[in-house]
């Protein structure tokens, strides 16, 4: 009796571990943006998605696990551009799986990165080349949209959906680079001088403009003096004509007075060091007689040309 009771015991522990082992086998709890892919009897039953989920042990089986979230590839391209420069153009992909195309994702394909890195090769050796250096710097957005268009079309047959494609690096050779600098700091130099010749010139015209205004105001100025030391001399020529003094003798005294006055302020300058010469009292006289004399031969020259016939 005793040993019949023991034997059920160990029948019914036997059977709550057992119960237990399938139970905890059965049992399934997939992550969140994770999928598990199930086969029954080697042949595919299901996709299941993440939380708790119920398998049949021994029957079905989980034979693969595949990740939801986006997925970055980088990939390194070296080719040549239409002017023979070899650069190596640095891509990164972004991608991920399609829920509804889990299936498509596991059974379609096997290395998804692979793939991608296949089909980024193949476009950006189809575009580079078509492009100097210069371009493929300025047009790397197009390079990318190109990228981004051809993995579209061809992974979502796959199950992958292309989220973004980027062009993050493009680097020529060494030599290349360095010629390019020389370039740019060539240019940065013809740029730099141009601009200082512009500002040179314009100086010149500034300084230019200058100096002919101020020649323009300094000839106005001894316009304006002389001839208002024409109108003070015919003053001083009317004033003693009222006193019975003629027009010649005037004109001596004026000369006279003005010999004195300049000889009068170069006195005053202690530290000057001119000398008039000759300095005789009879200097401005004479000086007088000759501009008499002058102006007398000049009229008549005039008077003989005037009276002359012309040739005909």
């Amino acid at each position: 009796m005793k040993d019949q009771q023991i034997f059920n015991f160990a029948l019914v522990l036997a059977a709550m571990i057992t119960f237990g082992g399938i139970i905890y086998f059965a049992i399934k709890i997939v992550k969140q943006q994770t999928a598990i892919v199930v086969e029954r009897f080697g042949k595919f039953n299901s996709i299941r998605f993440a939380g708790f989920n119920v398998i049949i042990p021994g029957i079905d089986q989980v034979v693969g696990k595949l990740s939801l979230k986006i997925r970055q590839l980088d990939v390194e391209v070296e080719t040549k551009t239409k002017d023979d420069v070899f650069v190596r153009v640095n891509i990164s992909v972004q991608y991920q799986i399609i829920k509804d195309s889990v299936y498509e994702a596991f059974y379609k394909l096997t290395n998804s990165r692979n793939q991608i890195t296949s089909y980024v090769f193949d476009t950006v050796r189809a575009q580079v080349p078509t492009m100097k250096l210069d371009d493929v710097f300025v047009k790397k957005d197009e390079i990318a949209i190109a990228i981004k268009q051809e993995l579209e079309l061809a992974m979502q047959t796959y199950g992958y959906q292309i989220i973004k494609a980027l062009v993050t690096d493009i680097d020529p050779d060494q030599e290349v680079k360095r010629s390019m600098n020389q370039i740019n700091a060539a240019e940065r130099m013809k740029v730099a001088a141009e601009f200082e010749a512009e500002a040179e010139r314009i100086k010149i015209v500034a300084k230019a403009k200058a100096d002919a205004e101020s020649k323009k105001l300094q000839g106005q100025g001894t316009a304006d003096q002389r001839r208002e030391i024409a109108k003070g001399l015919e003053q001083s020529v009317e004033m003693l004509n009222k006193v019975g003094i003629g027009s010649q003798e005037a004109s001596s005294l004026i000369v006279i007075t003005q010999h004195y006055d300049t000889l009068q302020s170069m006195g005053e300058n202690a530290n000057s060091n001119v000398v008039l010469l000759p300095n005789s009292p009879s200097t401005a006289s004479d000086m007088m007689t000759n501009l008499i004399a002058s102006l007398t031969t000049a009229e008549q020259i005039t008077k003989v040309k005037d009276t002359k016939p012309s040739a005909k």
